[in-house]
């Protein structure tokens, strides 16, 4: 690839970015700079540089850590408790503070509108008193108990979830309770004793508060007078990496989607039924590296144990479900669609990554559409099936762990120990014909925008009457167009452009001229894998090669006016792009540089 750089008039290989923009190796200049457009949500997710799946870090509390400020309540009256700052810290700084209470029952708080699946976590190290009380405020009162001498959890009251006290070194530990509701305030109370409040003095120390979505605590983020989101958010461009094997990144580019499961992670909250198991939250480190996996084990002595989510009847047509699933005793995983009763299941071994078949063990309601199975590293799978979801009729997801192969013998002879199952974890249900990137979902359904990367002024790097064009992408998937690269004038009438048409099945370049087609050149069936495709143009003489091979030529075809580029895209459109690597030419290449530029 280097002997091209000299020759390039842009290099892309995804690398540099930051909010709104993606750099290009060449030219360094505002000529080789795109802009990328997402918006401002925090559902999109990526697989980071570790393999692991990357989320927006959020932290809902202001003065997270100035608690002398107004916004943090010192209890009854403003009196009830004092802070004393300038404290030694978990971190080695003066950052710390001092709470104490001057009365029973006593908390600092701070009040709040938030909803859903949410962790409230703070540093905290005994003084006076050996014991920490976190609460949240809004319908039933909740909070749990922390033993800051022996870094034990104590008792927790009232729709809690799970909490967790973690060593930090020096005394202190980091605290975090996690609840499924609405949440009017967050409290934090120097405690006596397990379930204990009623002492009138006594102070503990305490650092950096924090309430953020999802099941476990995030990496801690200090704000001052607004919430902070940072990651993958605000117009950020996702980098994305294979996860069972994170070496160099594409960028990904999806169209908006939508995860109807309000819950993508806590399958104990509302939108899921159990039957004949149980499901217990932050059993094992998850795909995003964090311990937020869940455990699914059924009755022992029973037959069939499925989740299944509430059904909904928005969904027509080609709809697609997905979970993560990893082995944890049983090597096999159902997983299917509901339309008012359970249909087109198919069988996964997650122990080899292998689908087994469509599984007839409950039904012989019919195969579905597709189904497929990646690998997420670490024992972890991406299990996914689409099928055709009828309008006005309630539509969910079933899932189940399975001791054998029951495509032949069915669910019946498959009897559960009640010690076995599976960990599960990402739970998605959406239309289209294809899974896309995990939604993370706290307790509502959640909309990721649609992302496009382009330049609208492109013209001095675009070779006008000749040139070369080469992208590398991670074909995967054939059912859904994609576009990889385009140049245009920022119509369909002046536009070259390669891409894949999945009605016909194809990998193709497509030229229109004055709104005329020019040239078309396709390469049928191709497989899935890595696609280095590169296009020379000039004056009838073009031509499409792909990984090393001449596909075609076409010797009668115009050269459109063509001043915006495209990578990933056409013009905004939403579909999946992989784009690992683009090039552009201001000379038509000859075949023998295409045919090394392309081979892989």
């Amino acid at each position: 690839m280097s002997q091209f750089y000299d020759k390039s008039s842009l290099t892309f290989i995804p690398s540099g970015y930051r909010d709104g923009k993606l750099y290009s190796q060449k030219p360094l200049s505002t000529d080789g700079e795109l802009s990328f457009s997402r918006g401002s949500d925090i559902e999109a997710t990526r697989v980071n540089a570790n393999g692991y799946i990357e989320k927006a870090q959020v932290n809902l509390l202001l003065q997270s850590n100035t608690y002398s400020n107004a916004t943090w309540v010192k209890g009854t009256g403003g009196t009830g408790v004092s802070v004393t700052g300038g404290q030694s810290g978990y971190d080695g700084t003066s950052d710390a503070w001092l709470l104490a209470k001057n009365a029973a029952v006593e908390a600092m708080n701070q009040s709040i509108s938030t909803s859903g699946v949410q962790t409230l976590s703070i540093y905290a190290k005994a003084g006076t008193l050996n014991w920490l009380r976190l609460g949240l405020g809004g319908g039933t009162f909740s909070s749990a108990y922390f033993d800051l001498q022996n870094g034990a959890l104590g008792a927790s009251i009232s729709n809690i979830v799970t909490s967790k006290i973690e060593a930090i070194g020096g005394g202190w530990y980091r605290c975090s309770v996690v609840c499924n509701k609405a949440v009017n305030a967050i409290y934090v109370y120097p405690a006596d004793g397990d379930g204990d409040t009623s002492g009138t003095s006594g102070n503990i120390y305490i650092q950096d508060a924090q309430l953020n979505y999802g099941l476990v605590a995030q990496t801690y983020q200090e704000t001052t007078t607004a919430a902070v989101v940072s990651g993958i958010t605000d117009n950020m461009p996702r980098l994305n990496y294979d996860p069972a094997n994170p070496t160099c990144p594409s960028l990904l580019l999806e169209g908006s989607r939508n995860n109807g499961n309000d819950h993508s992670e806590y399958f104990g909250g509302t939108g899921f039924g159990i039957v004949a198991a149980t499901q217990t939250p932050n059993a094992a480190t998850s795909p995003e590296g964090v311990n937020n996996a869940t455990s699914f084990v059924g009755s022992a002595s029973k037959a069939e144990h499925i989740i299944y989510t509430n059904g909904s009847s928005t969904y027509n047509g080609a709809t697609t479900i997905s979970i993560f699933a990893k082995a944890n005793g049983y090597d096999y995983f159902v997983l299917g669609a509901g339309a008012q009763s359970l249909n087109k299941p198919v069988l996964f071994n997650i122990a080899n990554g292998t689908k087994v078949g469509n599984f007839t063990g409950w039904s012989s309601y019919g195969a579905p559409i597709d189904s497929d199975i990646e690998d997420y590293g670490n024992g972890w799978y991406r299990l996914s099936v689409t099928f055709d979801a009828t309008s006005g009729v309630n539509t969910n997801m079933f899932f189940g762990s399975l001791p054998t192969d029951s495509v032949a013998s069915g669910a019946n002879s498959s009897t559960q120990n009640g010690t076995d199952g599976s960990y599960i974890y990402g739970a998605q249900i959406e239309s289209g014909s294809y899974m896309t990137s995990m939604i993370p979902t706290y307790g509502a359904s959640a909309t990721r925008t649609s992302e496009s990367a382009s330049k609208t002024s492109a013209t001095a790097i675009i070779g006008q009457t000749e040139g070369t064009f080469f992208v590398e992408v991670d074909f995967t998937d054939t059912n859904a167009d994609q576009m990889y690269l385009t140049i245009s004038d920022g119509t369909s009438n002046n536009r070259i452009h390669i891409g894949f048409d999945n009605t016909s099945n194809w990998l193709y370049l497509n030229v229109r001229s004055g709104g005329a087609p020019q040239a078309t050149i396709t390469q049928s069936s191709p497989s899935a894998g890595i696609k280095k495709i590169a296009v020379g143009y000039k004056l009838n003489d073009y031509v499409l090669y792909i990984n090393g091979v001449q596909v075609g030529v076409d010797t009668s075809a115009l050269v459109p006016a063509c001043s915006r580029l495209n990578v990933g895209g056409y013009f905004g459109a939403g579909f999946e792009y992989p784009v690992k690597q683009a090039l552009l030419f201001t000379s038509r290449l000859p075949n023998s540089d295409l045919a090394t530029l392309t081979s892989l």
